[in-house]
């Protein structure tokens, strides 16, 4: 942790290509399904390794941030690295590390080291495919030294505009850096500016296009208990009467993009240590990707792969009475997003929420999507350094808000206690609800402070 953060040092991917080159390689080992987005990453890239090792493959997933530990960052087979096994690899890297960092001005990053850990962790699994989520961006990530046969693109909205540029478009174009010669890029629903972006790379590459709403998308969407009932129109096939554990439209949108991906990387993707894109191969560069029923995916095993997904911290129920949802929205769009399934999913007659949100965050965008649904709101501060004081952001909350349905708290642990006491105050314990949200590490930290998922 004490190397930094590599959004602090010029981007080039130098550092990274000269370690994992003195490593050996071992992000060629396996093929890659590549993630970069703005919102939906982490979900989208867990529905797609749920769906490959439903069918029966070995997986490497690979996320950020972490919610409770940084072990979570690196899985294999759907479960986090060991104690021992996180250590042995950091041990392993390190006089790699060490002899990069002597041919550099600036030392490896805390995120490009992590990444390599990952990489030479799949490869000594081994793995036979590797889910990569991006940490920022893409084109200057650590993890686009990784040329993914399937690149996957969730929604871009405005956010790390100090460090991606402050348009959509100059958003995408960081973005869009991901996709690869010869790939297949699988785009969710994007707005139009930046979804120009993305299709001017896709022609530019000669990469192969699967667009959501196009060639697949969501046919059926329903409420049921303890998520939804879907039915999806993937590349290769239509998927009815899928049960996903999981709420809200943008979920099921999530789950869309995953099956496409899949079927995408299924119909030709190389085998472990091949480095062809066969997958793509078979596609003129910059036509879209229409599959046909002979790549259609079985669909009971989608059906039991979704319904074994799940998603840390978003939209996560992890208690009753009242019912307190924990989620990792951290910018408007994510938060409109996370609003408008609170609002379809759950019949609260009161919802009390608490706010923990990074300062470098547009938080008067994410007040503003959560001031109709809240009847008060606790403001207070996460673990993470960069969390916004809990005095000015109840000075911002109070803007929006007005100053009687705003209340301060200095620690999260006390300010779910007030939520909970005041979601309760009306005496509806099945109407009341609290939301705890602002971002990745609000929803962590209340994980641990509830003890969510202990003895699972």
């Amino acid at each position: 942790m004490s190397r930094g953060v590599e959004w602090e040092i010029d981007p080039t991917l130098d550092r990274i290509r000269d370690l994992v080159d003195v490593l050996g390689e071992p992000h060629r080992a396996y093929p890659v399904i590549h993630v970069a987005g703005t919102n939906g990453k982490s979900s989208t890239a867990r529905l797609i390794e749920a769906l490959l090792r439903e069918r029966g493959l070995r997986t490497g997933l690979y996320t950020s941030p972490e919610m409770t530990t940084l072990r979570e960052r690196i899985a294999i087979d759907g479960e986090p690295i060991g104690e021992e096994r996180f250590a042995e690899a950091f041990q392993d890297v390190l006089p790699y590390v060490q002899l990069i960092d002597g041919k550099h001005e600036a030392r490896l990053s805390f995120f490009e080291v992590l990444t390599a850990m990952a990489f030479a962790a799949f490869a000594d699994a081994p793995v036979d495919v590797a889910v990569v989520e991006v940490g920022m961006g893409g084109t200057w990530d650590a993890t686009n030294v990784a040329d993914g046969a399937v690149a996957v693109v969730t929604p871009i909205g405005l956010d790390h505009t100090r460090y991606l540029g402050d348009t959509l478009e100059e958003i995408a174009a960081e973005k869009a850096g991901i996709i690869k010669p010869g790939s297949v890029a699988v785009l969710s629903q994007q707005p139009v500016e930046a979804a120009e972006v993305l299709l001017r790379r896709v022609v530019e590459t000669g990469a192969a296009a699967a667009r959501e709403g196009i060639e697949y998308g969501v046919l059926s969407r329903d409420v049921a208990v303890g998520g939804q009932m879907i039915g999806l129109r993937g590349l290769h096939g239509t998927y009815e009467e899928i049960f996903l554990p999981l709420f809200g439209e943008h979920m099921a949108s999530n789950a869309a993009t995953a099956l496409a991906a899949v079927e995408a990387f299924a119909s030709g993707a190389p085998t472990r240590g091949e480095v062809a894109l066969e997958a793509a191969t078979r596609i003129a560069p910059g036509e879209a990707f229409l599959g046909g029923d002979e790549g259609q995916l079985d669909p009971a095993l989608v059906r039991s792969g979704f319904a074994k997904s799940a998603s840390p911290g978003r939209l996560e129920v992890a208690r009753t009475g009242p019912t307190v949802l924990l989620d990792a929205a951290h910018n408007p769009a994510g938060m409109a997003a996370t609003v408008a399934t609170v609002t379809e999913s759950f019949g609260f007659t009161r919802l009390v929420g608490v706010l923990a949100v990074a300062a470098d965050k547009d938080v008067a965008g994410v007040l503003d999507q959560l001031e109709p649904v809240l009847a008060e709101l606790v403001v207070t501060r996460n673990s993470s350094p960069r969390s916004l004081p809990p005095e000015e952001l109840a000075e911002l909350a109070e803007g929006v808000f007005g100053p009687e349905r705003v209340h301060v708290a200095e620690r999260l642990d006390d300010a779910i206690d007030r939520a909970i006491g005041l979601a309760e105050e009306t005496g509806e314990y099945r109407g009341a609800g609290v939301l705890i949200t602002g971002s990745v590490v609000t929803a962590g930290d209340a994980r641990t402070l509830l003890r969510v998922g202990e003895g699972r």
